[in-house]
């Protein structure tokens, strides 16, 4: 749960970075392109190749292309079809499709779960929730699309990890997440990028080399460390804890506006469904005892 907390609270700062530095400034495939690129040189240098075998290395590439290079692309399209309140809101199913894929790769189903998850969705709602317009059917499917791709990647690797020896150090073969992440992000870039929209200050190079380097790069490794570590409940809830965090680091730091009752309200809930769940995992303890 620490490594989750601890990437909570560094993601918490990259909402804010983009939003302010980046967003409409910065060509958003470029930046998804150095993000992961600069993620991938910070674990290449350890990089231990003959530590996977050829399968393994395709397995965790896999991974990466999917939980960073086509969830981004997913959600930046989100923004072409949906106004930021309505991409916000969508964003709040991600705890249901965590639950569900956990259950279904690891051959069970655990109705509590649902619960748990339920109410962080209901928290987050209650944070975000700025009402909607009628034509969002096709951007809810591919804000959809962001939520299942990022939920699969943290569960794919939880069920990855267990496949391998535990004394295996994860640092020494993460590159290939990266690189797996480079195999979207390159073409799309090529393919969807504007080349007349790059970095053209120093701020905007500093945001970058920050989200790439920290937020990309030792967020993703711990994250997904931490989601091997935690059950699925927790680790659901974990996802939504997100979102009180980057607000409260917007509206502390930045000033932004922010509704402070709904804020405190809809922590409460997350924070309850957390407990709710830690609670339930004692119970069980005591009982399998």
């Amino acid at each position: 749960m620490g490594y989750l907390v601890g990437v909570t609270v560094l993601w918490a700062f990259s909402f804010s970075l983009i939003g302010v530095y980046l967003a409409g400034q910065v060509d958003s495939y470029f930046a998804v392109l150095m993000r992961v690129g600069l993620a991938a040189l910070v674990f290449l240098p350890f990089l231990r190749p003959r530590l996977l075998v050829g399968r393994q290395r395709l397995a965790l590439m896999g991974l990466g292309a999917v939980q960073l290079g086509v969830m981004y692309i997913f959600f930046y399209q989100s923004f072409l079809l949906l106004s930021v309140p309505e991409v916000l809101l969508f964003t709040i199913f991600t705890p249901f499709y965590v639950t569900l894929l956990d259950d279904a790769l690891f051959g069970r189903f655990t109705p509590f779960y649902l619960l748990t998850a339920a109410l962080a969705v209901m928290g987050a709602a209650v944070i975000r929730y700025d009402g909607i317009d009628s034509g969002f059917w096709l951007g809810f499917l591919v804000v959809q699309g962001a939520n299942f791709c990022f939920a699969l990647g943290q569960v794919g690797y939880r069920r990855f990890s267990v496949t391998l020896p535990a004394e295996l150090p994860r640092h020494s073969v993460f590159a290939w997440f990266y690189l797996g992440a480079l195999i979207v992000a390159l073409p799309a870039f090529a393919l969807l990028g504007n080349a007349a929209a790059l970095p053209s200050t120093t701020v905007h190079w500093g945001v970058l080399a920050w989200l790439g380097l920290v937020a990309s790069g030792l967020g993703y490794f711990f994250w997904n460390l931490g989601a091997t570590r935690v059950d699925a409940g927790a680790l659901a809830i974990m996802n939504n804890a997100l979102i009180p965090a980057g607000l409260v680091v917007n509206l502390v730091i930045w000033n932004r506006d922010a509704d402070l009752v709904r804020l405190g309200l809809g922590g409460a809930i997350i924070v309850g469904s957390l407990v709710l769940n830690e609670w339930w995992l004692r119970r069980q303890a005591v009982t399998a005892v």
